[in-house]
């Protein structure tokens, strides 16, 4: 006897729909699994063999053919092992196999029946409509996460003895109501204030100012002046997430397993923050079966590269296409997915091998060819990208013994949130385009208009500092977020000014 039963597959962060055929016929005892399984799914024969014993049901003694289509997708992760046993089940008549075609299908089995919760629920979820589904057959831990979407019914059962009676007997059962936390309001209490930080005046200039627009940033500056701790205060002072925002990165998270708590959206903008020893891989994706990286995880948020330098240059050679695409593609022989990553970049690195180069206080040991060395691991179509690039200098004596006096992160985030608002009513009618940082050239021309005096300021500049195109084009976007802040309209010679001060590494090379 055959039955279907519909399950879905993760590629990317999408899902597609995968059909479980079973087959129960004559022949020699047996289980064979088709349509290019990974190794969880083939361990599931022996896995759903003992499940279905364990929780009272007869195992049929045939030969049984399970058929994963389409036949050319790879199909991988233990949600099979629930559409597998049911499929077997009602090709030997155990269940009632009417409603198969109407719901679909996710979920682990332990060895005595218990439903596992799986990853990648919600962007089944939300694909599942699409697909012609009535309803969702989940764990009892998926259920939220999975009731996330409006208009799917969503069953959610702890024991695979529950779904066979569903089955048998749907009119005894409901769909879980819907239950959404999606809390903005509790990030603020646990990140790091800025009010903390001492001095840095010019540092916490820039940090706001890259909150406002979105701009990539780098802190440059000797060891022990405050780089990193700058850097992990930047969350408190952006804006949160709007809630389509929130599902896209929730969706993320989900493929990656990274759900702490399935019964509700990601709230906070993440903050990844990788070691330098991190691979290419791990940043921005692969695998046989593709899975974000680093660089998607941060997407809507930051991504902190502390010690940019130590990190190798081919790793982070990665981070060109993504930093002006705003996605990663990750092709294989046999598909080729993309990833959404629009982060916002924060590194910090020391100004040469020894970490003192211009510091006031101690004297820098390397020599000229090493210092040109140790910047020769950034290559300068990376650096083109960075919008603002930073020197902190360590503090003064009496500057680390006084009390902090500066501004609260909730006090910038207030001005941030004003300067976002700003560039949501500009851009409201171009597609894919929420801060200044995201601006293209044609965007320049309509937005960024300068005046005689501030034209020649950054063709000076341009000159001086030997700047590209892509980097002059940088300078105008920061201009852009500073006008907004202080609410002028047109670009004015000291935004353009203060913009420009803002490319410590090109004076520096």
């Amino acid at each position: 006897m055959l039955a279907r039963v519909w399950s879905a597959s993760i590629v990317g962060i999408d899902a597609v729909k995968v059909g479980v055929e079973v087959d129960v016929s004559g022949g020699l005892p047996g289980i064979v699994v088709l349509g290019l399984p990974d190794s969880a799914i083939q361990e599931s024969r022996e896995r759903v063999k003992a499940t279905l014993k364990n929780a009272g049901f007869a195992f049929p003694i045939k030969k049984i053919v399970i058929n994963l289509t389409p036949a050319d997708l790879r199909k991988e992760g233990p949600c099979f092992d629930l559409p597998i046993s049911i499929g077997i089940l009602a090709a030997s008549g155990q269940v009632s196999g009417e409603l198969l075609g109407d719901y679909l299908f996710l979920g682990e089995v332990s060895l005595d029946g218990t439903l596992l919760a799986v990853a990648g629920v919600l962007p089944i979820a939300a694909t599942a409509q699409q697909m012609g589904i009535t309803g969702l057959v989940v764990p009892f831990e998926n259920a939220e996460e999975a009731s996330v979407v409006e208009g799917l019914a969503v069953y959610a059962y702890k024991n695979l003895s529950d779904v066979a009676d569903f089955l048998n007997y749907p009119e005894r059962y409901k769909p879980v109501s819907p239950v959404l936390r999606f809390n903005t309001t509790s990030r603020q209490e646990n990140q790091a204030d800025l009010k903390d930080v001492k001095g840095q005046t010019h540092a916490r200039r820039a940090l706001e100012i890259a909150a406002a627009g979105g701009h990539n940033l780098v802190f440059v500056g000797p060891p022990g002046s405050g780089k990193t701790m700058l850097a992990r205060r930047l969350p408190g002072i952006l804006p949160p997430l709007s809630f389509p925002e929130a599902l896209e990165v929730t969706r993320i998270h989900s493929v990656a397993g990274l759900l702490k708590n399935r019964g509700s959206l990601v709230s906070d903008r993440p903050f990844r923050s990788p070691h330098h020893s991190a691979s290419g891989p791990s940043l921005v994706g692969g695998g046989n079966f593709p899975r974000p990286g680093e660089i998607s995880l941060a997407h809507r948020g930051i991504l902190f590269l502390d010690e940019l330098t130590e990190f190798k240059r081919d790793v982070l050679e990665f981070l060109r296409q993504p930093l002006e695409d705003g996605y990663v593609t990750i092709s294989r022989a046999r598909q080729s997915v993309i990833f959404p990553s629009q982060f916002t970049l924060v590194a910090s690195t020391n100004p040469c091998r020894c970490g003192y180069y211009g510091d006031t206080i101690q004297n820098c040991t390397c020599s000229p060819r090493q210092r040109e060395q140790y910047w020769a691991k950034l290559s300068g179509p990376l650096m083109d990208r960075i919008d603002l690039q930073v020197a902190v200098n360590r503090l003064k004596a009496e500057e680390i013994t006084q009390q902090p006096t500066g501004e609260s992160s909730a006090s910038v985030r207030e001005r941030v949130q004003r300067t976002r608002d700003l560039a949501y009513d500009r851009f409201k009618n171009e597609a894919n385009l929420s801060c200044n940082a995201q601006m293209q050239s044609r965007h320049l021309q309509k937005w960024c208009k300068l005046d005689d005096h501030s034209r020649n300021l950054l063709e000076g500049a341009i000159r001086k500092l030997s700047l590209s195109a892509r980097a002059s084009d940088r300078i105008l976007k920061v201009a852009r977020t500073i006008a907004d802040l202080t609410g002028d309209d047109d670009l004015k010679i000291h935004h353009v000014a203060e913009a420009i001060q803002y490319r410590t590494i090109d004076r520096m090379q």
